[in-house]
């Protein structure tokens, strides 16, 4: 908001599940849900985002139907995601 009207450009990555070194231990976690996206296919969009000079760099459409419904009403997000991870087993944090 400051810089916009001096030239400064910023964008938001907002990916899900890419195929990289850091998804191969686990290609089927709940970031998966929606398919795993090849590297390749994430620099398209992102490339594509940039030229349009967008914030949201959304390489999985879903994504904002998401980030909407989780503004919306944050306790059924939050409900939901639970329901979500269940789905997937339960997650140990270190």
């Amino acid at each position: 908001m400051t810089y916009g009207d001096r030239g400064l450009k910023v964008s938001a990555l907002c990916p899900q599940a890419v195929r990289t070194a850091m998804t191969a231990d686990n290609p089927d976690g709940v970031a998966s849900v929606d398919g795993m996206m090849e590297p390749e296919v994430l620099c398209d969009s992102v490339v594509e985002t940039l030229r349009e000079e967008r914030f949201l760099v959304l390489p999985h459409p879903e994504v904002l139907t998401y980030m909407q419904r989780k503004s919306g009403d944050y306790d059924r997000w939050l409900k939901g995601m639970r329901r979500l991870q269940e789905g997937y087993g339960n997650f140990d944090w270190p």
